[in-house]
């Protein structure tokens, strides 16, 4: 059969089975990313049907992905609210990173991954998926529950957080020297500093160079305008990524929010190719001897995050109840903990068994994140019942 014929084929048969998936993780309340991750295992190498032809399209499309998922989460804040979110989450997400990040990095050093795997581990266990979060938050009405605020300052800390630390793990995956890595860093922080000052100063000019009333050519503009930037960003050294990041902030007002409709479904058909292609990287068979440290992993940074939700939603005075809606919120990881091990597996950086892990971990946190937020109030009130069981005996004594 001629090649472009197979190629077409394989890649209507993954979509299709994509869009199955996708709805068959509607029906049952998940998030679709752990189903296409099992989409990929199953089409990869070691998988049930193994699919070699469609392989130079994945990957761009795949990295295509990753920027769209990116600029768009850049696309929901300016440059001001960022500083607000900040100044306000400062001290919980400082509490995030100890709690979330050193689980990562202990489980790496322990299986002999050295530095640079625990550095990725612990980005992998740390982020939250925002994306997922913000779902739920939304399937289960509770934008407007006091805790938001507290869960949303703390996704916006951990998307600063990951602005600094793509840039400079990028730096350390490339295997350059000290004074190298050094020099990489700086380059990033100047340009994230550079970008964040003209997003604050001159956003409303970035906005009107992209914007038109066009939709056709509003399309070209921005997706044009963020692979240019990240395309320009990674030769500089800064994550692709990163730099779309940046430029969704730089892009504000009625402009934002334009691009935002426009741009999400190809954000999820790309990012839904994202996640295939990761899966296809993964053997199927490296994931059970994993699985244990994967199981560890999602049971302790499941505990981490509930605290750091409870804690912060405590100091702003919010009732149990809230703290521990908070706390579950935050329990989801997904597309970032992938970017993250996607780009220590494309370096070459770090042992095969990583990518096993962070699949495995991934696919137990998205599953048990959503889960997790829908079971909290009954848990919550069922302890709340037994406690004041016990307590009631006391009491009438």
């Amino acid at each position: 059969m001629d090649h472009t014929a197979l190629s077409l084929i394989e890649l209507g048969a993954v979509f299709f089975v994509l869009g199955a998936l996708g709805r068959l993780a509607g029906k049952i309340g998940l998030s679709p990313i752990p189903l296409y991750l099992l989409g990929g295992l199953c089409f990869g190498s070691g998988g049930l049907i193994p699919l070699t032809d469609i392989g130079g399209f994945t990957h761009l499309a795949s990295e295509i992905g990753v920027v769209l998922l990116l600029l768009l989460l850049g696309l929901e804040y300016s440059a001001a609210e960022l500083f607000t979110g900040l100044r306000r989450s400062w001290t919980a997400g400082l509490l995030d990173i100890v709690l979330n990040a050193a689980p990562g990095a202990a489980v790496a050093l322990l299986l002999g991954w050295g530095p640079v795997g625990a550095m990725v581990m612990a980005g992998v266990t740390y982020i939250s998926s925002s994306g997922i979060v913000a779902k739920v938050l939304g399937d289960l009405g509770r934008l407007g529950n006091r805790e938001t605020p507290v869960v949303l300052s703390i996704l916006v800390f951990e998307d600063l957080v990951m602005a600094l630390y793509l840039p400079i793990l990028t730096a350390v995956l490339g295997g350059v020297s000290f004074l190298g890595g050094m020099e990489a860093v700086g380059i990033s922080l100047m340009v994230i500093t550079v970008v964040l000052v003209i997003a604050l100063k001159f956003g409303r000019y970035v906005s009107a160079a992209v914007d038109s009333p066009d939709r056709e050519v509003f399309l070209l503009k921005v997706l044009g305008a963020a692979l240019l930037v990240a395309g320009i960003a990674s030769a500089m050294q800064v994550s692709a990524a990163v730099g779309a990041f940046l430029l969704g902030i730089a892009i504000s007002g009625s402009t934002a929010e334009n691009a935002t409709h426009l741009l999400e479904p190809l954000r999820d058909l790309f990012a839904a190719v994202f996640f295939v292609v990761f899966g296809l990287n993964t053997n199927p068979a490296s994931i059970p001897p994993v699985l244990g440290w994967a199981v560890v992993l999602a049971v302790v940074t499941t505990l981490t995050k509930v605290g750091t939700g409870w804690w912060a939603a405590r100091r702003q005075g919010i009732g149990k109840m809230g703290r521990a809606r908070a706390g579950a919120a935050l329990v989801a990881r997904g597309e970032f903990s992938i970017v993250i091990a996607g780009l220590a597996v494309t370096a070459g950086a770090v042992e095969g068994e990583l990518a096993a892990l962070a699949t495995a971990y991934v696919l137990l946190m998205a599953i048990l994140g959503p889960t997790a937020a829908r079971v909290v109030e009954p848990i919550a009130r069922a302890l709340q019942r037994k406690a004041t069981a016990k307590t009631a005996p006391v009491e009438a004594n």
